[in-house]
């Protein structure tokens, strides 16, 4: 079955974001699943708060893309780095719509148990989209993206 888990992983960045095709997120999350990274603010914790964050998100960035850029397997842990890029068209979690396009990296590592996520870590590079957008200032001399 090799492969498998891959292919169960990248459904949520290609077929929940990119297509906004939430109902995919039962078949491929454990109504229990452990979540590592920092709750959404403003989101339950639970698969129809996680659903309502992807509507929200894809609803502030309408033109919101994900890329696969490089997947490992190994026994039941998938890690995947992914390149996003979205324009900042409409509010989101407080902030205003900029407008302005960015682009940037998440890394994720997930374990499958019997075909569903069942735990997930993530790491976003939040401050390089926030400078990107506007929304965080960038430091003297620093490149914006």
């Amino acid at each position: 079955m090799s492969g498998e888990n891959k292919r169960i992983v990248n459904r949520f960045p290609l077929e929940v974001f990119n297509e906004g095709k939430v109902d995919v997120v039962d078949e491929i999350q454990a109504p229990d699943m452990i979540e590592h990274q920092a709750p959404l603010p403003g989101y339950s914790p639970d698969i129809a708060g996680f659903k309502q964050f992807v509507r929200d998100y894809r609803a502030a960035f309408p033109d919101l893309h994900y890329e696969i850029l490089s997947e490992l397997e190994e026994g039941d842990l998938v890690a995947t780095v992914a390149q996003a890029s979205g324009t900042m068209k409409g509010d989101m979690m407080g902030m205003p719509a900029t407008g302005k396009q960015a682009r940037w990296t998440e890394i994720h590592v997930a374990r499958i148990r019997d075909g569903k996520c069942v735990e997930h870590w993530g790491v976003i590079d939040q401050m390089g989209m926030l400078m990107q957008l506007g929304l965080a200032p960038v430091p003297s001399g620093a490149p914006a993206g």
